[in-house]
């Protein structure tokens, strides 16, 4: 290929997949002086080539899963680099040159899936970061200064290190809308710089050792929180400052010991999906019915039998996905039927006798698992009826009352609701 042409034109090329082990590089990326964007994942690099230095326009390199012990090199030789993404690699923290952080207008770094003990020196002086990904490492701690000039930032993942704790400094993140901390082990950690975090949008705290004294005792600031994860902890109940939460879409809270949800789950008015798998909850409060936004709910492996799913439910007319494998469910309430979107339906591993004869009138059901319920016998396909059939009043008291009771019995249901 002639170093002529069409070269200095390019504006990015994707070098992904090619084998550049042994110290191989085409020579003629250098002709490439107008080059932007460069991706060279996948290709077994050893260290970064030589030839980048002519790259004098380029804004965004991605270099990951390669072999890669240091970045050490022709970086901070490029005025305009603005993202370095060199994920999955086996960089040790002397292999994170200090000078990059000079570049003033880095603003996105990924160093995950490396071998760092530390955060890289000198990351607090690049002030203009808007992500930074430090997540899957081995990092110990955060040191106090970092987060003092980097009050840009957007995205923050920590996630899978070894971090007990957490500069208070964190606090000065008014900006930061995405915090992931997954898999840290920080049980002493109060988190109490998380009010201060006003944009917040997605807080990731799945595998932290959350327990019911070490989380803020108010949220009420994050008014734009709407996602997030503290499944893998050790609450026994939903946490008081989740509930007012107003702009949640989806809250995950799947292996800890809850065993009960609070009538203030009605709160959630905008909420879409809801894990609560892997827990103790014995039955649902009626106020879930409330939460008419809803899409996916997931409740497999408790302990919930058949008054445990409100007769409601039928309220829920957006739901997509319902859950409930590995419980104690003999039938499901007739008004689930009423869910017409509903597309998924999971009730494997229980002690289904039948399910309602509505359930073959969900015309969209593309998912319906019912296996290991040994006494399951499946309801007849009923003739052809109309829509009527989904007016039916399904109340306890007005099926008592068809089937003859008298009208004290019917009186007693209806008093006991």
């Amino acid at each position: 290929m002639a170093a002529t042409g069409v070269l200095p034109f390019v504006r990015g090329v994707d070098l992904s997949g090619n084998d550049f082990k042994g110290g191989y590089f085409p020579e003629h990326v250098k002709a490439m002086t107008s080059l932007r964007w460069l991706k060279l994942n996948h290709t077994g690099l050893c260290y970064l080539p030589e030839e980048l230095a002519a790259l004098q326009k380029l804004e965004h390199l991605s270099v990951s899963h390669n072999s890669l012990t240091t970045l050490h090199g022709e970086l901070s030789s490029l005025p305009c680099l603005r993202a370095i993404v060199a994920r999955a690699n086996s960089l040790k923290n002397s292999g994170v040159p200090d000078d990059i952080f000079q570049l003033e207008d880095l603003s996105v770094l990924d160093l995950s899936r490396n071998d760092l003990t530390e955060c890289p020196r000198e990351l607090e002086n690049a002030k203009n970061m808007l992500v930074l990904n430090l997540g899957h490492n081995r990092i110990e701690t955060i040191p106090n200064q970092l987060f003092i000039n980097l009050t840009d930032l957007l995205y923050l993942d920590l996630s899978n290190n070894k971090l007990e704790s957490l500069p208070p400094q964190m606090r000065r993140l008014v900006h930061l809308q995405t915090l992931i901390l997954n898999d840290n082990p920080l049980l002493h950690a109060q988190l109490r710089q998380l009010p201060a975090m006003t944009a917040l949008q997605t807080l990731h705290l799945r595998s932290t050792q959350r327990t019911q004294s070490n989380l803020p005792t108010s949220l009420e600031s994050l008014v734009n929180l709407a996602d997030v994860d503290l499944s893998c902890n050790d609450l026994s109940r939903v946490p008081e400052c989740l509930y007012t939460l107003g702009s949640l879409r989806r809250l995950n809270l799947s292996s800890n010991q809850i065993t009960e949800l609070s009538l203030c789950i009605d709160q959630w008015t905008q909420l879409e999906t809801l894990n609560l798998s892997r827990n103790e909850l014995t039955s649902l409060p009626s106020a879930i019915c409330k939460l008419t936004k809803l899409k996916k709910m997931y409740l497999n492996s408790n302990k919930l039998d058949f008054d445990g799913i409100p007769s409601g439910i039928g309220k829920l007319t957006n739901l997509e996905e319902f859950m409930a494998a590995n419980n104690n469910l003999e039938l499901i309430p007739e008004s689930l039927c009423r869910c017409s979107k509903l597309r998924k339906l999971v009730l494997n591993k229980n002690r289904l006798v039948t399910l309602p004869e509505a359930i073959h009138f969900l015309t969209d059901m593309e998912v319906l698992d019912v296996r290991e319920n040994p006494n399951l016998v499946m309801p007849p396909k009923p003739a052809e009826r109309t829509s009527e059939w989904y007016n039916i009043d399904f109340s306890l008291q007005n099926q008592l009352r068809l089937a003859g009771a008298s009208p004290a019995t019917v009186a007693a249901a209806a008093a006991g609701k």
